[in-house]
């Protein structure tokens, strides 16, 4: 299902937490004091970040998990403190051109990883699929198997 984050209660929350972010340039580099973004080659070479990727968890999904704390246990999960984080894969379709982004989330924050650019094939069937309308959107399987292949996921 495939929805706009601004239709999900908390949503001013969640991009307050990305704003600051992106105005600081983006990263996940911490280790030199200085933030970068990553890009697919850097996913690629890390081993323990791809197996942390929760190829299922979507922005709604996780707006519930982390932010909307007390209805957790019907969906099975929870979240017990802010070490429990969740990495998963959006479409930004604000961005232009749409961009996917890897999102470290957990329930203070959510840190775009990476941001990643489709091919544009593979973006137009997508923006076609949501109508092009501007949001944040979990990724279709075509994109879910574009990342796998080009992260080697399985190989």
């Amino acid at each position: 299902m495939l929805i706009l984050l601004d239709k999900i209660p908390l949503n001013n929350h969640f991009v307050k937490l990305w704003e600051p972010f992106r105005e600081e340039g983006g990263s996940c580099n911490h280790s030199k004091g200085k933030l970068e973004m990553m890009e697919l080659e850097g996913i690629r070479k890390d081993h323990e970040l791809i197996n942390a990727i929760d190829w299922d968890m979507t922005p709604e999904e996780a707006v519930t998990l982390y932010l909307e704390w007390g209805n957790n246990w019907t969906h099975g999960k929870m979240v017990k403190s802010k070490n429990d984080v969740s990495h998963y894969f959006v479409v930004n379709t604000w961005d232009e051109p749409a961009k996917i982004y890897l999102i470290r989330r957990n329930s203070e924050e959510a840190v775009e990883l990476a941001t990643i650019d489709m091919p544009e094939k593979l973006r137009h069937r997508f923006l076609e699929s949501v109508a092009h309308n501007k949001g944040v959107y979990a990724i279709n399987e075509d994109l879910k198997a574009w990342l796998e292949e080009q992260l080697h996921v399985n190989a």
